[in-house]
């Protein structure tokens, strides 16, 4: 059974980075596979950084150049290093398949960047 749990979140002001974790329990061929994701308040969510082995890291547009996609085989994880946070990189932050699939969504984590 594949479960995802983040970690990392918390408060940090405009400027601040954070580096987000994914730990991936089950099949390890997911790691191959990884996105994170964001939902801010009143927003839906959306897909923040995508990972496919052999391919580019793909990043939505307002997180260019701030935020970097990793994975580590050896420890099953996922990150996010993010940099130069902004207010609006506040939301609750998931990682999940990339594309995602509903049943792997977890609590996620939270991210706030005070102004």
């Amino acid at each position: 059974q594949v479960e995802l749990v983040e970690s990392g979140g918390g408060l940090v002001q405009a400027g601040g980075s954070l580096r987000l974790s994914c730990a991936v329990t089950g099949t390890i061929d997911l790691l191959d596979v990884m996105g994170w994701y964001r939902q801010a308040p009143g927003k839906q969510r959306e897909m923040v950084a995508g990972l496919r082995r052999g391919g580019a890291p793909k990043y939505v547009d307002s997180v260019k150049g701030r935020f970097t996609i990793s994975s580590d085989n050896i420890k099953k994880t996922v990150s996010l290093q993010m940099v130069s946070l902004q207010p609006e990189d506040t939301g609750v932050y998931y990682c999940n398949t990339y594309p995602p699939l509903e049943q792997l969504w977890g609590q996620g984590t939270q991210v706030t960047v005070s102004s």
